[in-house]
């Protein structure tokens, strides 16, 4: 009988913890979830690998490029007679073959491009990161106001108990006599109105639980089993100094990129070595000349071959100014991005400011929010002991209960903001859960 009973509470304790764990929602858990379904998210990361496909190295820009060529034509009339190079009145058939190879030894551009497209890489990275930076802080602000609602909801249905039995209480001494049903009345109002708000209370907890997996992209969840859970420890360094937003970071790398747009203007008026090599044959053949004494195709494609190998040097004289005002131009962009950072960092500051200001507020708070709920509690006390000897009516007491329920969410609404705050500048210094 002891091992079937073990065994039944055995099975009872582990079914609650696995439907537990199923029906509650940590903020680590919601945003890993968002992270893997946020199709914006998918989006960047495609941008991601497609600039790393287009980035091409030095080496790979300074490969030699092949072509072949072959063409077939027919002259008529006065034409060139390829094998003599004189003009014959006749009709020729000419089939010419080309095959060139080019390489450039020296090319500035080359080297500003293959620098330029590398710091695209990093831009498209930075860029992920900004959307999943701002990602999160959503997802956290939805989360905190979901959590106020919830931890609201509990305590409203803690105090409904005790509304409960002291309507069942008043209603016996209604019923036997002791007191006067104008005390019932008054308490039926006031156990309606707390009622009607746990209600308001339970559909605005929905309504708000439904909209964060609605943001985080999570389908067949029971929304009303959902329970959201208070993270009182925090995982990463508190006080953490350094910062390292992502959009620092794609500002500074907006600012090296547009260096290298002035590199790449600059590159137009330098100039370019390159090597090349040809090679080419032909085939001929006089149409309407049966008596024309010919070589067969294969002799004529190898004696007619012809090879070319060369230098070439190409030194920019005189572009009528429109480079150097490109070149300007250039220079102007890239001041302009350099104040971007300084601008992006003076937002981030200010904000992180303000966030440690109310940070300090709530801190600053709390003592008295607990002091106030020491009161309210004791008030409680000797109220509902007052009301149960009919020393004070419904109404008064019904007061002295809303202000206790009020001091128990002030406080507990003021340690969530404190978590809610230091979580928040957290991922504003660039640091992710």
């Amino acid at each position: 009988m002891n091992k079937l009973y073990f065994l039944i509470v055995f099975l009872f304790t582990f079914c609650a913890s696995v439907f537990g764990q199923e029906n509650s929602w940590p903020l680590q858990k919601c945003i890993e979830e968002a992270m893997k379904n946020s199709i914006e998210i998918k989006i960047q990361q495609l941008n991601v690998k497609k600039s790393q496909k287009e980035h091409n190295s030095l080496v790979n820009q300074m490969l030699p490029t092949v072509s072949f060529t072959g063409n077939q034509s027919y002259n008529f009339g006065s034409t060139i007679d390829p094998a003599t190079n004189g003009r014959v009145s006749s009709n020729i058939q000419n089939d010419n073959f080309y095959l060139n190879a080019q390489m450039n030894l020296i090319d500035f551009k080359a080297f500003a491009n293959a620098q330029k497209t590398k710091i695209n890489i990093e831009k498209a990275k930075a860029e992920l990161e900004i959307i999943e930076n701002e990602y999160q802080l959503q997802i956290l602000e939805s989360y905190y106001q979901a959590l106020f609602t919830q931890e609201l909801l509990k305590i409203q249905k803690e105090q409904f108990k005790n509304s409960e039995f002291n309507l069942n209480r008043v209603l016996k001494e209604v019923e036997i006599g002791s007191k006067p049903k104008s005390d019932l009345y008054d308490m039926q109002l006031s156990f309606a109105q707390e009622e009607m708000k746990m209600m308001q209370t339970e559909q605005l907890s929905l309504l708000q639980k439904t909209q964060l997996f609605q943001l985080i992209n999570v389908e067949n969840v029971s929304i009303t089993e959902v329970v959201l859970e208070k993270t009182f420890e925090i995982n990463f360094a508190k006080e953490a100094s350094s910062i390292s937003n992502p959009k620092i970071k794609f500002a500074e790398l907006s600012y090296k990129s547009s260096r290298k747009d002035i590199h790449l203007e600059k590159a137009n008026n330098l100039p370019t070595l390159t090597t090349y090599y040809g090679f080419s044959t032909f085939y001929y053949k006089p149409l309407n000349q049966s008596n024309a004494v010919l070589d067969d195709f294969n002799k004529q494609i190898s004696d007619n071959k012809n090879h070319q190998v060369g230098i070439q040097l190409n030194v920019p004289v005189f572009n009528g100014f429109r480079n150097n005002k490109r070149i300007t131009a250039s220079k102007l962009e890239s001041e302009k991005s350099k104040y971007v950072i300084e601008q992006e960092k003076l937002k981030i500051k200010n904000q992180i400011d303000i966030e440690n200001q109310n940070k300090a507020n709530y801190i600053q708070l709390e003592s008295k929010l607990k002091e106030m709920k020491s009161f309210a509690d004791a008030s409680f006390r000797t109220s509902q002991s007052k009301f149960s000897s009919g020393t004070i009516d419904a109404v008064v007491f019904s007061a002295v209960k809303n202000q206790l329920l009020s001091t128990e969410y002030d406080l507990l609404k003021n340690t969530l903001q404190q978590q809610y705050i230091s979580l928040k500048i957290n991922l504003i210094q660039g640091n992710a859960f």
